[in-house]
């Protein structure tokens, strides 16, 4: 059937290209000849093109099921732009008015119309059922075919029901198209779509042209983008957050500090996105700050950043979104920030949703977690994930490959794991058989008699820590896998039993340590700390502390040093760009340390680099000024949280960051209603002998009896009375 067809005569004319790229021809003949087809093919590779160009060859109108109006529009609108014949392309979708339906469908009965975008929602509308049985179909595209999956980045129940619909209407040949899925994902789809003899093909999810970089987030991440913004000028870039809040504020700071950035979200009307949208790909703005709902089939070929704000709920939704950087083979660089919290909320997300989701959901999250803690070269993690594997030792463009760190062996660790997994009959999960190394008595271990074998307590000689290195680094080196089907239990392969018989060197490097008081953000990879003058100050800041009785962090915490330290300000006013420091602290001790940075500089003929100085958006303040108005009325702290629509940890991060900056507040009648007295001076006297105010130091110390909100709000109280 192919054979009738100059399918690159076909191509020239119709799309302007004089190739194929990578698997497309052969996927146009597999559907050519009736084949159902499953099409796994990166961002950028080309994926429309594999059912546009057959649509316009093939007998009927094909159905294109896509999940985002605007998506469809987009794709209308770039067929139209290579087609005479405006008809030749239309979308079905709730925006349309009923007058603009019967239009479309008038074209499609006319035989005008090749290609029919349909939302999943509208194709199963009744009446759209109804008019689809009585068209001719060539054949149905699902993209991004993900969405059928529950184990996929973006699940969408509606995308379920696409099979029934299809079965009702009539048959005709399936496309699934997706740019990411794993093994499960892609059976899953097969399956929810019943073409599990469709012909597969799959191309390499390598992008050389990426650069990867997870970075440790810091309270400093606002400034630290717009540093990277600031040092990347006139180039696109896409910011992703989790939240529509998260969005709309960063837009705002960015917008307030000359970035040409705009929000983008599905909270946001249809007009304003697709404005946003435009304004992005005609580069009347450079960066779109934006939740999810952006990007899928955004046709933007030279977006050369993608940063992501709080870490992605998985591996799938990660590589989706950096994909859409550097489309066209140029630079692309794709920053993570990431750190413990935003895990944890994401966590919290996961509860009240039904069991399955919530373990599937855990699951993800945990390989993302691997991802970003791990010192493993990044682009052999993701494409391990996809079952892909990458050979090359260090691929030169990714932060763990271009600073190694030192490799430690592991044989005997390996060894001991894959014996354990044994004992234990291949049957738990990864944290399950690390407990038993560890010797961890857990209820769960006890109930199974598990402390009773050979192998509990055999790697207690190492930490939890390295012994998840050593698991995720023998993942990848095929000693190894995971079940998904059965929770992610980990089994032995040829590879490990082989290894068992003859044991060979098995080298790993250590996980990254993110504890973000230790690690100094290095803002768009442009600067350090001075080693020395952060010495110099942290010895002022004890002498200081000695002379007033205070303990050192009263007077300045360690982050507000280390920006000292990087950013070198000489005068009050200049003291007050630094986090933590607000005009009363500055006034209050600031004069000393302006005098030993002076110093420093000009005894060492310091060029000072002229500090970014980071705008903050009015409402912020606003926010800030309400709060201590309203304790200074004695409002109650919870009815507080309330009328600002924060949750209460919410606000004990925005009191904090007021009395860390030197501002005094007086929670008294707010402790006095909820604390018994001898609770509240225990957790006083504590912070008063402390050397650290670090929360988890805390709660250690002073264990069970004391809730971490109540240290919280004690120590708010202690950093009012004794350092401001």
């Amino acid at each position: 059937m192919t054979k009738k067809y100059n399918l690159t005569e076909i191509l020239k004319k119709n799309f302007g290209f004089d190739t194929f790229k990578g698997d497309q021809e052969a996927v146009i003949k597999n559907l050519l000849d009736g084949n159902d087809t499953f099409v796994l093919m990166p961002t950028g590779g080309g994926k429309s093109l594999c059912y546009q160009l057959p649509s316009l060859i093939m007998d009927g109108t094909a159905i294109v099921i896509s999940p985002l109006i605007a998506l469809m529009k987009n794709q209308v609108d770039a067929i139209r732009n290579l087609n005479e014949a405006d008809g030749v392309a239309h979308f079905l979708n709730s925006s349309l008015t009923k007058q603009a339906i019967e239009g479309v469908k008038a074209d499609v009965l006319s035989g005008k119309t090749k290609l029919l975008y349909v939302a999943p929602e509208s194709l199963t509308k009744e009446d759209n059922v109804d008019f689809f049985k009585s068209i001719k179909i060539s054949f149905y595209a699902i993209d991004e075919a993900h969405c059928i999956s529950e184990w996929g980045h973006d699940f969408r129940p509606e995308y379920r029901r696409i099979r029934p619909i299809i079965n009702e209407i009539g048959p005709a040949p399936i496309i699934a198209l997706t740019a990411t899925a794993t093994t499960k994902v892609r059976d899953d789809i097969k399956k929810s779509l019943g073409i599990q003899k469709a012909k597969d093909f799959k191309s390499s999810f390598n992008r050389p042209n990426l650069y990867y970089e997870v970075r440790p987030k810091t309270k400093n991440i606002d400034k630290d983008i717009i540093k990277f913004i600031k040092s990347n000028p006139g180039k696109s870039g896409i910011i992703y957050c989790l939240s529509r809040k998260k969005v709309e504020e960063l837009a705002e700071i960015l917008q307030a500090n000359d970035i040409a950035a705009k929000p983008y979200h599905a909270g946001m009307d249809s007009a304003m996105r697709s404005q946003t949208q435009d304004d992005f790909i005609m580069e009347k703005i450079d960066v779109i700050v934006a939740t999810i709902a952006f990007g899928m089939g955004i046709d933007k070929p030279d977006v050369r950043y993608v940063i992501h704000y709080e870490i992605p709920k998985s591996l799938e939704g990660y590589y989706q979104e950096t994909g859409r950087a550097g489309r066209d083979g140029g630079e692309g660089q794709c920053i993570a920030f990431y750190n413990n919290k935003d895990l944890q909320k994401l966590e919290k997300f996961l509860e009240g949703k039904p069991l399955a989701e919530q373990d599937i959901g855990r699951q993800l999250l945990k390989e993302t977690t691997a991802y970003a803690e791990s010192s493993v070269c990044r682009r052999k993690l993701l494409l391990h994930y996809f079952g892909e594997t990458y050979e090359v030792e260090n691929c030169g463009n990714c932060d763990n490959c271009l600073n190694p760190k030192k490799q430690i062996e592991a044989q005997d660790m390996l060894e001991l794991l894959l014996e354990a997994i044994i004992a234990l009959k291949e049957n738990f999960k990864a944290e399950y058989v690390i407990d038993v190394l560890v010797g961890k008595e857990t209820n769960d271990v006890l109930s199974h008699k598990h402390e009773e074998l050979e192998c509990f307590g055999s790697g207690s000689d190492d930490d939890v820590k390295r012994w998840n290195a050593v698991i995720r680094q023998a993942l990848i080196a095929g000693y190894i896998n995971k079940d998904v089907e059965n929770y992610g239990l980990l089994k032995i392969t040829d590879a490990g039993k082989a290894f068992l018989d003859n044991p060979v060197s098995f080298k790993i490097v250590e996980d990254k340590d993110f504890d973000e008081e230790e690690v100094v953000m290095r803002g768009g990879g442009t600067f350090a700390v001075d080693p020395e003058l952060y010495a110099m100050l942290k010895n002022l800041r004890k002498k200081i502390a000695k002379q007033l009785e205070l303990p050192p962090y009263v007077i300045f915490q360690d982050p507000s040093l280390e920006a000292m330290a990087t950013t070198y300000p000489v005068t009050l006013e200049e003291l007050q760009n630094i986090p933590g420091v607000g005009s009363g602290k500055a006034k209050r001790y600031g004069q000393e340390f302006c005098v030993l940075i002076k110093k420093h500089c000009e005894e060492n003929e310091i060029e000072r680099p002229e500090d970014l100085r980071v705008r903050t958006v009015a409402n912020k303040s606003k926010i800030k000024v309400s709060i201590i108005q309203a304790i200074d009325r004695k409002v109650a702290l919870d009815d507080i949280a309330l009328s600002k629509g924060l949750e209460f940890g919410e606000l004990l991060d925005e009191v904090e960051a007021i009395v860390y900056s030197g501002t005094r507040l007086n929670i008294d009648y707010f402790l006095e209603e909820i604390m018994d007295e001898d609770h509240m001076l225990d957790i006083y006297e504590y912070f008063k002998e402390s050397t650290t105010d670090k929360l988890d130091d805390a709660m250690d110390e002073l264990g069970d009896d004391y809730t971490e909100d109540e240290i919280r709000l004690v120590r708010i109280k202690f950093i009012s009375e004794m350092a401001n």
